[in-house]
């Protein structure tokens, strides 16, 4: 199993709609297994009602979910970490500075690695690692963006239509993500 690790602030939102919206999208059979967890995450809270009618709205499956704090060894277990902003990848390259080379915000890692391929189609040949290799690799000579494009906004406390509108943003992310993955001959 590769195993692809979102990270947000309380794991009841941004990170487990990455999750179960990247599981909905990927192939059948997936050797990819997403998970997540939250910075300030509470453990056991569950996922927020609003969260899950919204990802069962796009088709995810929002059944048996259980928050978690982010942790050392969830960063060092997985392949790839995502953050939804950047303070979510600064928290876990903090915890375990040797993953930095896989550490990402979920948009950063697929404008980056999908830049590295030219486009939106399959990432690099060679495998899941070297989708996540060459995405390292053009994140010190692909142009910055400005930090809010990176960020995905937390819909904590905010209306439905906003939450909507985030799972959205998410879903549009983690599609992209899934067809990269599933290029790397990771997918399957």
């Amino acid at each position: 199993m590769t195993r692809v690790l979102f990270v947000c602030t309380g794991n009841v939102h941004r990170s487990v709609l990455a999750e179960r919206l990247l599981a909905a999208r990927l192939p059948p059979g997936s050797a990819v297994r997403p998970e997540s967890a939250g910075t300030e995450a509470w453990p056991h809270s569950g996922m927020e009602n609003s969260t899950r009618a919204v990802l069962e709205e796009l088709g995810g499956d929002g059944s048996g979910f259980t928050a978690r704090r982010l942790t050392e060894r969830l960063v060092t277990g997985a392949a790839l970490v995502l953050g939804l902003a950047r303070e979510h990848r600064e928290a876990a390259v903090r915890l375990a500075p040797s993953a930095m080379r896989r550490c990402f915000t979920l948009k950063e890692f697929v404008r980056l690695a999908a830049g590295a391929q030219g486009g939106e189609g399959p990432g690099p040949e060679g495998g899941f690692d070297a989708v996540v290799a060459a995405a390292a690799a053009r994140r010190g000579v692909a142009t910055p963006v400005p930090a809010a494009e990176d960020d995905i906004a937390d819909p904590l406390g905010m209306p439905r239509d906003m939450l909507y509108g985030c799972a959205r943003e998410i879903d549009g992310a983690v599609s992209r993500l899934a067809r990269l993955l599933d290029g790397s001959g990771v997918g399957v």
